[in-house]
C-alpha cells in the first residue's frame, strides 16, 4: 500500500517505519525542516531501541522516505495517517489545533479519494469534526477513520508489529477489508482487529490509559499506607497480583508515572467528563495521587536531613520517566530536581539517554555525569528515580567510598532492604520499612 504519515514524532515515526518494514511504500511528512534533515541523514530525533536500524534498512531499500512537502506526499498516497501532537491546553483539554490544520491541508491537497486515519490521541467526537473539515475543503471523497495507538516507549516496535489488538473506528463497513489487509502481517498470531464506531475507538484509547494509570496510583497509595502501618508493599503486591482478576502488570509501587500519555490523557478525560456534566471523581483522584507521589522522594530526603538541605549534594540516577527512553515529559525526576534546587542543594545526575533533554531545561544548574558512579562523588545521598537495568546490581562497597553518607532514597524499590542494611546503608524505599545499617 502507499501510505503517508503526517507527523514524525514518536508515534508517527514508529508507525511509518513499521508499515514500511512490512512492505508498504511510506512517506513520512513533517513541517519541521531540521527534523526531516536529521532523518534524511540516517539519524533519528528520539531514542527507541531498534528503531534506528529499522529506519536505516527501509530507507536504504526505498520503502521509507521523508519530506516536508505535504502536498506531494498526500497526492502520492492512498492512506494518510495523522500522527501529530495533541498537547494539554491550559484548561486540561487536548489541543487539537494541529490535527484540524493538518486535516484541512490534506483536504486541499487531495487529488482523488483518500482514506485518512487519525492515529493521534484525540477526544471523543474529534473524528466527526475532522470529517466536517475535510468535507468543507476537499473536491474528492475523504473517509475519516480512527486507529488509536497503544505503544509503550521502550517497546514500541514490538507493540506495533505484535499488538495485543488493533482498534479501528469506521463509519463505512466496507473499509474494514483495507485495514485487515494493512494489519495482516502484524496479526498472524490471531490477535484481534476490532471494528467499532469512531467514538468508541477514541474512547478506547482514553479508557485503556485511565485503567493503567488507575493501577499505578492504586498501588502507590497502598504502598504509602503499608509503609506507615509496618507492612511490606512487595508482599502485598504478590498477595493481590496472583489473583487472576487483578494480575501483576502496572502493579509496581514507585515515584509516580510520567510521560506523554498518562498525565495528559487522564486530564483530557477529566475535561471531557466535566464538559458533559459528569463528575470524574475517580479520574481526579488518580491524577491527585500521582502528583503527590512525585513529591514523596523529596519528602523522605527532607525528613532524613531534618530540613537542613541547603549546601548538600545529591546524586540522582534516572531522569527519563521510564527506562529505555529519553522522554522526560512529566518525569518524576524533574519534580525532585526542582525541589532540591529550590532547597539550595547541588544536584549531580546520570541517565543513559535523557541527559541532553534535561540539559536543555536546566543548563548549568546541574552537574551531568557520564557514568552512574560519577554522580555519587562527594554526594550526601543517592536518589534513584528511573529503574534502568544497569542500576540493579551496583557495587555497594564502592558506592560507600564515593558518598559522604551511606544513604539511598530508592523510588523504584530496586534493592532488598536487608542487603542494604548488611552493607552499611540507610535505605529508604517505597511502601517498605526503612533499613538502617546493621550493627
Amino acid at each position: 500500500m502507499k501510505i503517508a504519515v503526517v507527523g514524525t514524532g514518536y508515534v508517527g515515526l514508529v508507525t511509518g517505519t513499521c508499515f514500511a518494514d512490512s512492505g508498504n511504500e511510506v512517506i513520512c511528512i513533517d513541517k519541521d525542516e531540521a527534523k526531516i534533515a536529521v532523518l534524511e541523514k540516517g539519524k533519528i530525533p528520539i531514542y527507541e531501541p531498534g528503531l534506528l536500524e529499522m529506519v536505516h534498512r527501509n530507507s536504504r531499500d526505498g520503502r521509507l522516505v521523508f519530506t516536508t512537502d505535504l502536498q506531494k506526499g498526500i497526492q502520492a498516497s492512498d492512506l494518510v495517517f495523522i500522527a501529530v501532537g495533541t498537547p494539554q491546553s491550559e484548561t486540561g483539554a487536548a489541543d487539537l489545533s494541529t490535527v484540524f490544520a493538518v486535516a484541512k491541508s490534506i483536504a486541499l491537497a487531495a487529488n482523488n479519494t483518500k482514506i485518512v486515519i487519525i492515529k493521534s490521541t484525540v477526544p471523543v467526537g474529534t473524528n466527526k469534526k475532522v470529517q466536517d473539515i475535510v468535507n468543507a475543503n476537499s473536491k474528492f471523497p475523504i473517509h475519516i477513520c480512527s486507529n488509536p495507538e497503544f505503544l509503550k516507549e521502550g517497546a514500541a516496535i514490538e507493540d506495533c508489529t505484535k499488538p495485543d489488538r488493533v482498534v479501528i473506528g469506521i463509519r463505512s463497513p466496507e473499509l474494514s477489508e483495507i485495514f485487515k489487509e494493512l494489519y495482516a502481517p502484524f496479526l498472524r498470531t490471531e490477535r484481534p482487529l476490532l471494528i467499532m464506531s469512531p467514538e468508541s475507538a477514541e474512547m478506547t484509547k482514553y479508557a485503556a490509559n485511565a485503567m493503567l494509570a488507575t493501577k499505578i496510583s492504586f498501588i502507590n497509595e497502598m504502598s504509602n499506607i503499608c509503609e506507615k502501618m509496618g507492612g511490606d508493599i512487595n508482599d502485598v503486591r504478590r498477595g493481590i497480583g496472583h489473583d487472576i482478576r487483578i494480575g501483576f502488570q502496572f502493579l509496581f509501587p514507585g515515584a509516580g508515572y510520567g510521560g506523554s500519555c498518562f498525565p495528559k490523557d487522564i486530564r483530557a478525560l477529566i475535561h471531557m467528563a466535566n464538559e458533559i456534566g459528569i463528575a470524574p471523581t475517580m479520574l481526579a483522584a488518580i491524577d491527585v495521587v500521582n502528583e503527590l507521589q512525585k513529591e514523596l522522594l523529596f519528602s523522605k530526603i527532607h525528613d532524613h536531613f531534618k530540613g537542613n538541605i541547603k549546601g548538600l549534594t545529591f546524586g540522582i540516577w534516572g531522569l527519563a520517566f521510564k527506562p529505555r527512553t529519553d522522554d522526560i515529559r512529566e518525569a518524576p525526576a524533574l519534580v525532585l530536581i526542582d525541589a532540591l534546587l529550590n532547597a539550595g542543594a547541588k544536584v549531580q545526575v546520570h541517565d543513559p539517554e535523557a541527559m541532553p533533554n534535561v540539559n536543555a531545561i536546566y543548563g548549568d544548574k546541574l552537574s551531568y555525569c557520564s557514568k552512574p558512579y560519577d554522580a555519587l562523588q562527594g554526594a550526601n545521598a543517592l536518589a534513584i528515580v528511573t529503574e534502568w537495568q544497569e542500576f540493579r546490581n551496583p557495587n555497594f562497597q564502592f558506592m560507600a567510598g564515593l558518598l559522604k553518607e551511606n544513604v539511598i532514597f530508592d523510588g523504584r524499590n530496586l534493592y532488598e532492604p536487608k542487603v542494604l542494611s548488611t552493607v552499611g546503608f540507610t535505605y529508604y524505599s517505597i511502601g517498605r520499612k526503612t533499613a538502617f545499617p546493621s550493627s
